[in-house]
């Protein structure tokens, strides 16, 4: 696995939770892949089948869903996210 595709962000252009999300990790200087949903269902899927979940962001770490935004601050401010990427 890619250092990028470390952190994979299943996003859609109209969320603004999604955008919450990059920037957060914009601003730790987290490389992600992103995966963009809007109009394409085998993303969407996807993402469903991984995540279990149907609402965008869904965020993995080292291939485990961590769930969406408020899952990704709560990491963020218990100083679990930092654990997660090394």
């Amino acid at each position: 696995m890619a250092i990028k595709d470390k952190v994979v962000i299943y996003t859609a252009g109209y969320c603004p939770y999604c955008v919450a999300a990059k920037d957060l990790l914009d601003s730790k200087e987290i490389a992600y892949k992103e995966i963009h949903t809007s109009k394409n269902d085998a993303a969407w899927k996807e993402m469903e089948k991984l995540s279990g979940n149907n609402t965008v962001p869904q965020i993995f770490i080292n291939n485990m869903a961590i769930g969406g935004f408020d899952d990704l601050a709560l990491l963020d401010s218990n100083n679990e996210l930092s654990k997660l990427l090394n």
